[in-house]
């Protein structure tokens, strides 16, 4: 019975061993032969962002797949590509109260992306993730608006590793 076992422990190994997916230790399926990834600018295409929400998503997707793959990152035609731009910078009230004021207010960042992947074109695609954030409309945007958009944008981010790279 356990020489059996142990046929089967050492079956399992050697069957598992030779499977073609590279897996980071991020727990990101990556194809073998994929050796680079680019992330183009992420342009403002919204009127209300401040303009430094561009520069700063777009450093971290590009943070983001440096620190959990091990892809080369390039500026143009990688392997894998991220492009797309902002599509929405948006506040609105929320949480109305009786006097018709605003209790909160939320922040909204909606970002169009596309993700080409050569190797495999099947796991391309062209979607928009959108996160956003709620915070008291006693406070004035100026003062909450830089940690907000950095808290979205880590989300974002995230959101659109793991379509990518965890087919979420």
């Amino acid at each position: 019975m356990r020489l059996l076992k142990y046929i089967l422990l050492l079956f399992l190994f050697f069957s598992l061993s030779f499977c073609r997916t590279k897996v980071s230790l991020s727990g990101a399926s990556i194809p073998p032969d994929a050796k680079t990834i680019s992330v183009a600018l992420f342009p403002n295409n919204s009127s209300l962002a401040p303009p430094t929400l561009s520069q700063r998503f777009t450093e971290r997707l590009r943070d983001l797949v440096s620190q959990q793959t091990s892809l080369g990152l390039v500026k143009t035609n990688g392997d894998l590509q991220f492009e797309g731009y902002i599509s929405d910078y948006n506040v609105a009230p929320i949480n109305i109260q009786n006097n018709d004021q605003a209790a909160q207010n939320r922040l909204t960042i909606t970002v169009y992306v596309k993700f080409i992947n050569k190797i495999d074109e099947t796991k391309s695609f062209e979607q928009s993730f959108t996160r956003y954030a709620d915070f008291l409309s006693s406070n004035p945007l100026s003062t909450v608006e830089l940690g907000l958009s950095t808290e979205i944008n880590r989300q974002l981010t995230e959101d659109i590793f793991n379509k990518a790279f965890n087919n979420w």
